[in-house]
């Protein structure tokens, strides 16, 4: 029609030369051509939406494509194919991308776990695949900057291979499976982007033995996992699980999402390396992903409603914040056979030879009742004699004055400072005058006490317990400390373990008030030199799996090796020993493998020390309030059944208060 379009007024204007004026011409043709021109922008506009809607969508926006649950499976039938070779927008539209990803978000509603768990998983072999869905998950990370992880591998007779299936799923539920394998041949090189979000300090990785996983994917790929948080110790610390419960993610799973994982012997240990994943593998593998990111969100109490209104950097202070002291930690001290760290999802092929499946990635029962599994509370060393030997020392005119220990009534007796006045109860009365009496017979330190747990009422296994901890009352004055065992009570093993969890629940709230930070495992007494870490585990990773490894990758990491001994260690080097591009000797790298990355901060303030300092600035009144509220913290958390009787919140408080007064100067230890 445009070919015509001119031919046809040309015409016209010949026939009509004498009627058309020179201005009315200009008219019609400047209208004629801005029509035309608006038409072709629209065309493109429409054309441009057209070709980069599907490359979003195929994937499946997480939130919008949720569908009903029982139409799960078939929902993962739909495999991710193939992508088409990428094509090259043009440079306003990357330009468009980035911006609409780097904004900062509006307020984001989070599905329900039903829902989270029935979004379609996606598959990435390549690095093409991988760089196809990598924008998507990148821009729903920047509005909640957490992932699900898990891996899974397989072993053979025993001995465990290099991980093979690294599964990751952002708070909607979408869920990316990478297989490791076509990185572990060294065809392909891990693209950056995979790095930098596996190793990005303000993305946290939520999971069930996640810190662990880290450390094979180190060992195997000489990949970098920070910013883990173990569920079993969030769990613990929001109180939303019973201590004695096996803490596996399927008992999570069931216990709070009521989401029943199948752990069957068949998938958890099927081939994890085959050419091609079962439909019952992908269901699999997502779902311990997508259950992790979902528990997260419940323990957080984040699974309903409007997720946080603020930038992505301010939810990751927040959230953050809520697992201080979690961050990068290794899950320990349960006793539960979940906590072997480098075994939590051992994947073993199935040979002739295999008898049963090692893995603590099951359901486990209490291990109390299970003589199979290591006792809650393993590794305590459980008291061989008796606490209390209910001995009773008089005065001189027979008012009973305390309790003691049989060790202590014979000594008396051994000095001749006293005498036998019965043998059961073993009585001793003191042939001198105590420096001071009891206030009344209705004295903590005058009743018997029974051998046996205050809690549960066990009377075997037992060990004290500091209902005040040590790291508190160590900086206390002396006022407070001597001769008082009030605050020492005897716990069964199990007990003693569930009651150390529910304390660090406290400390933490402590550190928070008191800005008293706890930190990680060492706390802050050591500080984390980022440089020598990153030269040690990439030493490790080339020691361990050396050609293994793809050569760009392996190059990259004798860079990070060769930088830092030639910056550090030059001076000390001869000519024989100064590093060339074409060698790194296996001693250098036992060097590096060995490297002290803690150093000490001299600034250092023990989390106990800061806590007692603020408390005594308030005198005597705020150190009673700091015992009062660790002994209601006790009753609260661990409800005992068994205490002494007499046993009190506020013992000693009155009489601190009527011998020293308020007034007391306080002299910390």
């Amino acid at each position: 029609m445009q070919e015509n379009m001119f031919p046809l007024f040309s015409q016209r204007r010949i026939s009509t030369r004498q009627h058309v004026s020179p201005r009315t011409f200009n008219r019609v043709i400047t209208t004629v051509l801005g029509v035309t021109l608006g038409g072709l922008l629209v065309w493109r506009v429409y054309r441009t939406k057209r070709r980069r809607l599907p490359s979003v969508q195929k994937v499946a926006d997480p939130v919008e494509a949720l569908c009903p649950v029982e139409k799960e499976i078939k929902a993962v039938g739909t495999l991710y194919t193939p992508p088409l070779p990428p094509q090259h927008p043009p440079e306003k539209e990357i330009k468009a991308v980035e911006s609409q990803t780097t904004q900062p978000t509006n307020p984001f509603r989070i599905p329900s776990s039903k829902q989270l768990l029935t979004v379609n998983p996606v598959t990435v072999s390549s690095e093409e695949e991988w760089l196809q869905i990598w924008p998507l998950m990148q821009k729903e990370l920047t509005v909640f900057p957490v992932l699900g992880l898990d891996c899974e591998w397989v072993s053979v007779k025993g001995r465990s291979s290099s991980v093979s299936l690294l599964q990751m799923a952002t708070y909607s539920g979408l869920c990316v499976l990478v297989r490791l394998l076509a990185f572990r041949s060294g065809q392909q090189s891990f693209p950056l982007s995979l790095m930098e979000v596996l190793r990005d300090p303000h993305v946290l990785k939520v999971g069930v033995g996640c810190y662990e996983d880290g450390k094979r994917l180190t060992r195997d790929y000489g990949l970098s996992l920070s910013c883990t948080v173990d569920l079993r110790y969030l769990a613990l610390r929001q109180r939303q699980v019973t201590v004695s419960n096996g803490l596996s993610l399927k008992s999570l799973a069931e216990d709070l999402l009521n989401v029943s994982l199948d752990k069957s012997l068949e998938l958890r240990c099927s081939d994890w390396e085959a050419e091609k994943l079962t439909l019952q593998q992908i269901t699999y593998a997502a779902r311990d992903a997508q259950v992790s990111i979902a528990l997260f969100l419940h323990l957080l109490g984040l699974d309903s409603g409007s997720g946080p209104q603020c930038s992505s950097e301010s939810s990751y202070s927040e959230l953050a914040s809520r697992c201080q002291g979690l961050l990068d930690v290794s899950f320990r001290g349960r006793g539960d056979s979940e906590d072997k760290e480098g075994e939590k999802r051992r994947r073993t092929r199935r040979t002739p030879t295999f008898e049963s499946p090692e893995s603590g990635d099951q359901q486990v029962p209490d291990p109390r009742k299970n003589n199979k599994r290591k006792p809650l509370g393993v590794g305590y060393s459980a008291r061989k004699s008796p606490l209390y030997d209910n001995c009773f020392l008089h005065a001189p005119d027979g008012q009973p004055l305390c309790t003691c220990d049989k060790k202590k009534a014979k000594w008396y007796l051994d000095k001749g400072i006293g005498v036998l006045q019965s043998e059961e109860p073993f009585v001793v009365r003191l042939l001198f005058e105590p420096s001071g009496r009891p206030d009344s017979q209705q004295d903590y330190y005058l009743t018997a006490k029974e051998n046996l747990c205050v809690v549960c009422g066990k009377a075997d296994s037992y060990i004290r317990k500091n209902i005040v901890p040590h790291e508190y009352r160590r900086h206390f004055p002396t006022e407070m400390k001597d001769h008082n065992s009030h605050d020492i009570l005897l716990l069964c093993t199990c007990c003693h373990a569930a009651s150390n969890v529910h304390d660090g629940f406290l400390k933490q709230r402590l550190a928070n008030e008191f800005s008293a930070p706890q930190g990680c495992e060492e706390g802050v007494r050591l500080l984390e030199d980022s440089d020598r870490r990153r030269v040690r585990s990439a030493a490790r990773a080339l020691l361990t799996a050396g050609d293994a490894l793809p050569e760009p990758r392996r190059h990259e990491l004798q860079d990070v090796i060769r930088g830092f001994l030639q910056s550090h260690e030059e001076q000390h080097l001869t000519e024989e020993q100064q590093l060339t591009e074409e060698q790194l000797t296996e001693e250098q790298l036992q060097q590096a493998a060995g490297l002290e990355t803690r150093i000490f901060n001299e600034a250092y303030v023990p989390h106990g020390l800061k806590v007692v300092r603020v408390s005594a600035d308030r005198g005597l009144q705020g150190l009673m309030e700091l015992e009062r509220r660790w002994r209601q913290h006790f009753l609260k958390a661990m409800q005992p059944r068994h205490l002494p009787p007499l046993w009190a919140v506020d013992h000693n408080h009155s009489k601190f208060l009527r011998k020293y007064g308020e007034d007391l100067p306080i002299k910390l230890n």
